[in-house]
This record gives structure tokens, sequence and C-alpha cells, in this order.
């Protein structure tokens, strides 16, 4: 028998779960996701990715401000489902929220748990420097990704990796991890383990101030900074480029070998001086432009040897 399922989630990343339960069979009775948000220039309400895959398939979709209500609250239990499936949703489930299914609430989470919980696993774990995550089905209890572990798949990181690709490698990692999961619930063998009470980090939200780029950290650091900030939001450096300083985005870097004072661009080609050794800047993009090539950006720049990055 196919489960009856509520699905609960928001961005690109849960979009693969919502299409494998769905290719799988099972019924999902509704969609739950974030409410739409003025975006873009015109300020025009934006439909979460999740909203606009529900909607390709006839699901349901609900968009509480909050589920603290009451009345929400009443709405959820009434779709009777055998288990709630939660992806990146982006709000936090009260108690009766997570006992209405009969089964509750399984969670698909971008980490390797006890280490990064919270918002951002993926960004976290690549300027941390890791060398491996993965993603892990739990079931969710009421604090912030504390519950027990079901299931876990493991995924290296590759040193020159970036948030977006890792991203993108996870997800349907994560979909058929939980495609699996629940097969062992409906035939009820999945067994959940405890997390270890050692090792916890918070994977804390992205804040606009930790984006630029500190020179005076050691090269690694900052390529693992830079990495773990890519595509979105970014992290950026200042320059002057003919009307004073401007902001310029990274896309993407490498390793290099140099030194010099940090923040010192070494050669055509975007080496610049870290506090211990260099970064090579490979692909950057300045404000109201395309990203390019360095070396591109830096000959309609007109920017030497010498100049210096703030």
């Amino acid at each position: 028998m196919p489960l009856k399922i509520v699905f609960m989630g928001t961005p690109d990343f849960a979009v693969p779960v919502l299409v494998s339960l769905i290719g799988h069979g099972h019924d999902v009775v509704a969609a739950y996701t974030r409410a739409p948000r003025p975006a873009g220039r015109g300020l025009s309400e934006r439909r979460s990715p999740v909203h606009e895959q529900a909607d390709a398939f006839g699901v349901p979709v609900f968009t509480p401000r909050t589920l603290k209500d009451p009345d929400a609250q009443a709405v959820f239990k009434s779709h009777d489902a055998d288990v709630a499936v939660v992806v990146a949703y982006g709000l936090l489930l009260p108690k009766p929220v997570l006992d209405a299914p009969a089964h509750g609430c399984l969670n698909l989470h971008a980490s390797l748990l006890p280490r990064w919980r919270g918002a951002a696993p993926i960004n976290r774990a690549i300027m941390a420097g890791d060398a491996e995550t993965g993603v892990m089905v739990m079931r969710m209890e009421e604090g912030l990704d504390t519950g027990p572990v079901a299931m876990a798949e493991r995924l290296p990181i590759g040193p020159d990796v970036t948030a977006g690709e890792l991203h993108d490698r996870l997800a349907p990692l994560g979909a058929d991890l939980m495609i699996r999961a629940l097969g062992g619930l409906e035939r009820g063998g999945l067994t959940f383990t405890p997390q270890a009470a050692e090792g916890v980090v918070y994977a804390h939200k992205l804040t606009n101030e930790e984006t630029r780029i500190d020179w005076s950290r050691p090269a690694k650091s900052v390529h693992d900074h830079a990495r773990g900030l890519a595509p979105f939001p970014g992290a950026w450096f200042q320059a002057d480029l003919g009307k004073g300083p401007e902001r310029v985005k990274v896309i993407r870097t490498g390793r290099a070998e140099g030194d010099g004072a940090p923040g010192t661009l070494l050669d055509e080609d975007g080496k610049v001086a870290c506090g211990d050794g260099a970064v090579r800047l490979v692909t950057v993009q300045r404000a109201g432009s395309k990203a390019m090539a360095f070396a591109d950006f830096a000959r309609g720049a007109r920017l030497a040897p010498g100049a210096r990055f703030g």
C-alpha cells in the first residue's frame, strides 16, 4: 500500500524528493511550503520551487505563515497522513504537528548529524574545509535537528567543489535515501538511532556581514570561504576600477602558490596574496555585468599586478 504523505519543503533542494514521492506511487495529499514573497525589480510575488512543482502535479498547496495557530494545526491533522516528509521547509513544527501523522515527521537533512545542525549545512561544511558530508533521514523532535537518525549516505567534498555543485549532488542522493527510508517504514523495518551527544556543530544562517573576503586569512581558508558561498550569496571583495571602490563577486577560486601583502594582485591571471600563500580568482562578476574569467575582467578594468583588493 502506498503511504499517505504530507510533503513539507520550500527550495530547489526539496523538489527531487517531492518528484520521487510521486514517481514511486505514494499518495501526496498536501504540500506545505513558504508563502510567496516579493522578488525581482517589480517585487511581484514569487512562489517557491516546491509550490511550482506541487501545482504541476495537482497536489493541494498550503502556505501558512505559522503552524503555531490552532486552526492551522487542525487543518494539518485533517490530512490524516501516515507520515510527513520534511525537506528544508523553513518553519518550526510545534508538537501538535509533529505528532499528527501516524508515523510522525521524517526530515531529510544535508549533513552528517550532529555536525551542522541548522539552516546552512552545505555552505558551512565547505567553509569549514570539511572533507566529507552527506544526507540523513531522521525523525523530527521539537529541538533543532536533534531527532534520532534512521539512514545516511556519505559524500566526499572535493577540494575545489562549490556549494552549488555540492547542493546538486546531495539533492538526488537525498531523494533516493528518503524513498528507501519510506520503503523501510512501509515494511515496519525502519529503526532509529539517537544522535551522538558529542560533535554538535550548528550551521547558522548566512549573513551579509560574513560574505566579504578577508585577505589576511590563510589561502586555504579564503578558498574555502569563497567556494562555500558560491554561487549564492557569493563572496566578494572591493577593488578600485577607476571610479572608486566597487564590489566584485567571486564565482570560482583556485589554489595557487605565491606571497605578498594580503590582497595584492600578483599576476594578470588573478593570483592574489593572502595572509599565508595565495589563491587564484578564476571567475568573477562585477555589479550589473555577467560572470567572466578574471583575465577578461582585469583587461576591461585595466587592473595590473600590484593592485590592492580590500
